[in-house]
């Protein structure tokens, strides 16, 4: 399923309790600051949010690189952005993940809603090989993880975590053994299929666990119904879950959302049909031009939830690789300017290694204890 800026505040440097000699120093400060040109102000604030950005554990909660693994396809590679318009082109690769910091990523397991059964089974454990065959690949650079301690241990070793999520729960085949067979093989979640908002409710009404709402972004700011509203944002923290922003510029712009649904309405049906879609997108190109979405859309919805529940509850789910990303943030060696971007606008660098991802690490935490409470017991 899909903390406050104002804590990363400046502080006021002329309270009644501090001595004309430390004020008068305070001036001097920033005087200077005012003198310095501004190319170098950024420059060391890109210093600054390169070194924490380094530093911090980034997770990425939903990729789906997952299809692109086939062979000829070579993830040690850097290939071009979606943004090129080239053949191949992706958001993911061992090259940009190393550039962009991403330290652990969850690798969806995904096939379509229309496909159940025996049958789903079938092909969602061929979606696990390749992830396995990924990481058997390249033992120096990727290590398969489970658990939060592995992730840690993972980044001490300069190592990039592979986690797996499974979307979609049509895929166990209406049977928990081969949701535990899921596990074995290396799940660390799994999303339900055709969520509604009333399954949101049902799902923090009977679960004990933490709930990650995996790749949603806020439904203030975007309508899409994928988004979550204010209430199940603080719901879903209430109960210690992190709400995953997702990147995708139809989930971050209510305009271009609405532009979407307009062409949905204009042409129903038309994904099943080759002519019709193609006509379709031609339709679409003329009423959105391409990269009309800043990367920044990215911070408002950050924002959003942040001051709703502050930044305990908030992470990245960025659907790198399933979805059409806004411009400035087309894969993901560009994730260095969400946390320069945070900066800028105030948070403190405590929050902002919340946000990048130890939030997500104590939900992997949290259920794993749960988890253990429950089998012993």
């Amino acid at each position: 399923m899909n903390q406050r800026p104002s804590s990363g505040a400046p502080q006021d440097l002329h309270q009644p309790g501090i001595s004309k000699l430390v004020r008068g120093a305070a001036l001097l400060v920033v005087a200077a600051a005012a003198v310095v040109p501004a190319g170098a102000q950024n420059d060391t604030l890109a210093a600054r949010a390169m070194r924490l950005h380094r530093d911090a554990i980034v997770v990425d909660t939903h990729i789906d690189t997952t299809e692109r693994l086939n062979p000829g396809w070579r993830f040690e590679e850097r290939h071009l952005a979606p943004a090129s318009g080239a053949a191949g082109a992706s958001s993911v690769d061992l090259p940009r993940m190393r550039e962009g910091g991403l330290d652990a990523a969850f690798f969806s397991v995904w096939i379509p809603g229309t496909i159940t059964g025996p049958k789903a089974v079938s092909l969602a454990k061929e979606e696990f090989d390749k992830i396995k065959v990924l990481v058997s690949g390249h033992p120096k650079d990727l290590t398969l993880c489970t658990t939060a301690d592995e992730v840690r241990a993972a980044h001490r070793a300069d190592k990039v975590a592979v986690l797996i999520g499974v979307e979609g729960g049509h895929m166990i085949n209406n049977d928990l053994e081969v949701l535990r067979e899921y596990r074995g093989m290396g799940a660390s979640y799994l999303t339900l299929t055709h969520v509604s908002d009333k399954t949101f409710w049902d799902v923090l009404e009977v679960s004990q666990a933490p709930v990650i709402a995996s790749h949603s972004s806020c439904r203030a700011l975007c309508g899409h119904p994928r988004n979550m509203t204010d209430d199940m944002i603080k719901a879903l923290a209430a109960k210690g879950g992190v709400i995953q922003i997702n990147f995708m510029d139809g989930f971050i712009d209510d305009g271009l959302f609405r532009a979407e649904e307009a062409l949905a309405a204009k042409y129903p049906g038309a994904e099943n049909e080759n002519r019709r879609w193609k006509e379709a997108r031609a339709a679409f190109a003329q009423m959105t031009p391409p990269n009309t979405v800043s990367w920044e859309r990215i911070l408002d919805h950050i924002d959003h939830a942040v001051k709703l529940v502050g930044a305990d509850h908030v992470g990245l789910g960025s659907d790198f690789d399933g979805a059409t990303m806004p411009r400035g943030m087309e894969d993901c060696s560009q994730l260095p300017k969400i946390t320069q971007g945070l900066l800028a606008r105030g948070y403190k660098e405590s929050a902002i290694r919340q946000i990048l991802g130890e939030n997500t690490l104590r939900v992997l935490d949290q259920a794993d204890r749960i988890a253990h409470k429950i089998t012993t017991h």
